[in-house]
């Protein structure tokens, strides 16, 4: 009997992404790709490897990836760090009901990887606290600017809102939501001086994931050699 994962080892690596443009700095196009490991009868790629050929030389660099399984991987290239070479914006999706995703930038100048943005280490940084308050309100507190933000939830409905508050708008009891991971990376070029800025999503969900109670917006750019917070929105659901 053969087993599953060996016969899916031995399928070869496609390419599941590409992209052409100047990445080691020598003005020269280079091209981008990612490849993987398809699975049989589903959408779902494994082995997932970024791929760099020096377009003056024919050189070919393989990354690795720490995360390299999941759907839909896309790679765009565009200049983050404002050196007017172009570096690598990796995206993939999870397939979990949160719509978590995984994110890496690199650079690539001098056929040199270097790792400008890591979803994981994004995920440890910005970190928040959500607590629902009396009289049909929940408190979003984001740890890293120590910024409060307040949501109405007063039209949630009123069967929810007896689930949660007695006739007089009081708490029956404690109640802490959370905010998800980070669910989407958006390259933005706000200024529009050829120079990407990142606007990251992250979903804000009451008492379970599907409770969803808005997004938090973080608007990240390039600064002494790391990303930095610039701005940041709560943005609510419409009625």
């Amino acid at each position: 009997m053969y087993n599953y994962y060996a016969r899916t080892n031995m399928n070869p690596p496609n390419v599941v992404s590409f992209a052409r443009g100047d990445v080691t700095g020598d003005r020269v196009p280079d091209n981008v790709y990612l490849t993987g490991i398809m699975t049989p009868d589903s959408p779902f790629i494994q082995n997932i490897t970024l791929l760099v050929q020096d377009g003056r030389s024919g050189e070919l660099t393989s990354v690795p990836l720490r995360e390299n399984a999941g759907y839909n991987p896309t790679v765009f290239l565009g200049d983050f760090t404002g050196n007017g070479v172009d570096d690598i914006f990796i995206s993939i999706a999870t397939g979990g009901s949160g719509g978590i995703m995984y994110h890496y930038i690199y650079s690539f100048v001098d056929n040199t990887a270097q790792l400008l943005f890591d979803f994981n280490v994004y995920n440890e940084q910005y970190q928040y606290e959500v607590t629902y308050q009396d009289y049909y309100k929940v408190e979003v507190v984001s740890m890293i600017n120590n910024k409060k933000y307040i949501i109405d939830i007063s039209t949630k409905g009123i069967e929810y809102l007896n689930e949660i508050y007695d006739e007089n708008g009081k708490l029956k009891s404690p109640i802490t939501g959370f905010v998800n991971p980070l669910s989407g990376l958006y390259p933005v070029d706000f200024d529009s001086n050829k120079r990407y800025e990142l606007l990251a999503y992250q979903k804000i969900a009451g008492r379970y994931n599907a409770d969803s109670l808005g997004f938090v917006l973080n608007t990240l750019a390039w600064l002494d050699n790391r990303f930095v917070l610039q701005n940041q929105y709560v943005a609510i659901l419409g009625y």
